[in-house]
């Protein structure tokens, strides 16, 4: 039993991952930005927090994640202009990280994507390029933070059923389910295996538990 935070609680990997952690015992709070979600997450068995991440400071930050055990960050700017991006995926998801260490929460799981690296190759002129960047400046900054860490890094996510399985390191799009992601970060918090680890995987054969105990 765990007192979580999923920053971005209304996405549609965060409302799969409710559940999941609900059902197990878990204590989990949604930090939602529009109030009209609210219903939304509390049938998902999550307790709803309104608040806009990318608006707080640090001070503000550490006071939501404080008290918590795991901080899960599932929020992103969704596409849209460079600035937003940057603002939400990159310093935004800089200062809760700098929040969970200021609050003294010990796990930080960051739901990323699977071409996560300084040499991810997006050409500076693709509209995907902010984001790349965005992304890799904070999952770096997590890798240097000191916390318990893990890197859920999906490939190209898809709407279909969960399978319960997947593959690492797979290649090409790596297409992989919404709720198989979800499934992903649960189990990651329960496996040692996964702390200080990067994920990177599509569906595929594997069960996920063995998976990830097996990185």
């Amino acid at each position: 039993m765990a007192r979580t935070l999923i920053i971005g609680g209304h996405g549609k990997v965060a409302l799969n991952l409710e559940p999941i952690l609900a059902e197990r015992g878990d204590t989990v709070t949604a930090v939602i930005r529009n109030a009209d979600h609210e219903a939304d997450v509390v049938a998902a068995g999550a307790q709803a927090v309104v608040a806009d991440v990318a608006s707080l400071d640090l001070d503000q930050l550490t006071n939501l994640v404080s008290g918590n055990d795991v901080v899960v960050w599932a929020a992103g700017a969704g596409g849209g202009s460079a600035e937003r991006t940057y603002a939400v995926d990159r310093d935004a998801a800089i200062r809760a990280i700098d929040a969970a260490v200021a609050g003294g929460v010990p796990r930080f799981v960051m739901v990323s994507w699977i071409g996560s690296r300084a040499d991810h190759g997006i050409d500076p002129g693709d509209g995907f390029f902010p984001y790349a960047e965005a992304k890799w400046a904070a999952d770096e900054h997590l890798q240097a933070s000191g916390l318990d860490w893990t890197i859920v890094a999906p490939g190209a996510l898809t709407l279909d059923p969960p399978t319960g399985r997947i593959s690492l390191d797979p290649q090409g799009d790596a297409a992989v389910s919404r709720p198989d992601v979800a499934a992903v970060i649960a189990a990651s918090l329960v496996e040692p295996a996964t702390v200080g680890r990067t994920v990177r995987f599509g569906n595929g054969e594997v069960p996920i538990a063995d998976a990830l105990r097996g990185l």
